[in-house]
This record gives C-alpha cells, sequence and structure tokens, in this order.
C-alpha cells in the first residue's frame, strides 16, 4: 500500500477480499474491490457482501463502525461500481473532504481507467467513441441503450488479443470521458465487442461458452486507475490509486 506523510488508520473490517491500495494524510483512501463484492449494502443483511462489513447510510452515504478503542467511526463513499465489476473504490474519513471530491467526480476531473476483455478485436489500436445513450429505470434496475439524448465519450486502447482464440479475445484499455450508467458496458456492445461476462448488455452464446471453457463466469471489467489533483487545506495534493489486473485476465488470453 503506497502512503503519504502521517495517515489515518482505517480500522474498518474490511469485506472479502477487499484491500487498501492507496492512502493519504488528508484521509482519502482508495480500496481494490474484487467482482462480486458491493460497493455498498442496499438493504438490511447485505453487510457481509460489501466494501466494509458495517452499516452503510445510504442518505449519507456513508459507513459506520464503532473501532477498538470505541471510538465512532465513519468513511464516505465516493464511488461507486457495479457488483460484477472489481477495481478502485474511494472513501474518505472526512465529510468535508468527502463533498469536495464528489465535486470533482461531478465536474469530470477524475480521470478513471479501465481494463476489459471482451469478444472480437477493435479495427484501430485507438478510437474516441461518441455515442448518445437513453438511460431508463425498469424495476428498480437501471438499463441503458442506444439511440438516446444522453452524451457519451469514452478513448479505447488496444491492449492485447489471443492468437488462437475463436471469436477472437481481445484485452482494451478503456478511459471514460463521461459518466453514464453502464456507459463502457453499452458503448463496446454496440461496437459488437461485448464485454465477456456482461449478462445484460453481452452476447448469451458466446458468454455460455465461455463459462463453460474457463469456468469463471465473472463480468470482465476492472477498474485498474484512479487519479487526479485536489487542493485541501491550503496543501496540493496529487492522488492515484492502482488496483492490479486480476490473474483471471491474462489466464483468459492465454487460453484462447
Amino acid at each position: 500500500m503506497n502512503r503519504s506523510d502521517a495517515v489515518p488508520e482505517l480500522d474498518a473490517p474490511l469485506g472479502k477480499g477487499v484491500e487498501i491500495v492507496t492512502a493519504d494524510a488528508s484521509g482519502l483512501y482508495a480500496l481494490a474491490k474484487p467482482a462480486g463484492v458491493l460497493s455498498h449494502p442496499n438493504k438490511s443483511g447485505e453487510e457481509p457482501r460489501s466494501l466494509l462489513n458495517t452499516p452503510y447510510t445510504l442518505t449519507g452515504e456513508c459507513y459506520g463502525w464503532t473501532s477498538a478503542d470505541g471510538t465512532e467511526r465513519r468513511a464516505w463513499l465516493l464511488n461507486r461500481l457495479d457488483s460484477g465489476t472489481s477495481g478502485v473504490v474511494l472513501l474518505a474519513t472526512d465529510e468535508a473532504l468527502a463533498r469536495h471530491i464528489r465535486a470533482l467526480f461531478k465536474t469530470k476531473r477524475i480521470q478513471k481507467t479501465y481494463a476489459a476483455l471482451v469478444f472480437g478485436r477493435p479495427v484501430t489500436r485507438r478510437e474516441v467513441w461518441h455515442d448518445r445513450l437513453a438511460v431508463q429505470k425498469q424495476g428498480g434496475r437501471i438499463r441503458t441503450g442506444g439511440q438516446g439524448n444522453i452524451p457519451a465519450e469514452s478513448i479505447m486502447q488496444w491492449v492485447d488479443s489471443a492468437r488462437q482464440a475463436t471469436p477472437p479475445l481481445s484485452l482494451i484499455q478503456l478511459e471514460p470521458r463521461t459518466g453514464r450508467s453502464h456507459q463502457l458496458r453499452v458503448q463496446a456492445a454496440l461496437r459488437h465487442l461485448p464485454i465477456v461476462g456482461d449478462a445484460t448488455y453481452g452476447d448469451f452464446r458466446l458468454n455460455r461458452d465461455f463459462a463453460k471453457r474457463s469456468g469463471d463466469k465473472r463480468l470482465f471489467l476492472h477498474s485498474f486507475r484512479t487519479r487526479f489533483d485536489y487542493e485541501w487545506r491550503g496543501r496540493r495534493h496529487r492522488f492515484q490509486a492502482e488496483a492490479p489486473l486480476p490473474e483471471s485476465f491474462a489466464q483468459a488470453l492465454q487460453r484462447g
């Protein structure tokens, strides 16, 4: 774990497989979330499946727990990942700092980079994806599609492809410039590059065959880097966090 200056401890009970990867003296933490873990519980009883195994307040968007010395502690959630997506999730132990960082997210001053394993191979090594999406809520769930009026932009960079795979498998890097619900999954599918394991926007048959070959049913989308600059209490800070790419990505490319 990377730390700068004197970093306050985060003595909260971490979820299964969750690790702290970066922290700074302001009380800002980056955690690596495995696939299948919730960014936060949505209802009572889901705490054991969440980022922190503690109660969560939806209105305050914060976790709360009692430390070993009896002190009441809180940590504010700054971003979310779908349960199937692994990677970097940010927390702040100062409420004012949490508001400040959330404002950076809203003004698109935080750079996030994802890795995705997709069926197919991009036509070019680098593309800027522009789409207009439609986002709807159906039965309490969000569904996103094309041919809407909400602009979405991402940068795609080809990284590698399996040489013997049928259909082809490719590892790509995605940098969203906008933050729409399910944006990367939909934009990839619109270009006939469905993300492996995507049960909503992906290819059912290809997912089924891949799962049979590999035994892995996860969504192959991983938020591996988050970086930004921020000013806090008279000081300028540069924050960067990286969550290593899960081994399952490399294994899938090797198997083809």
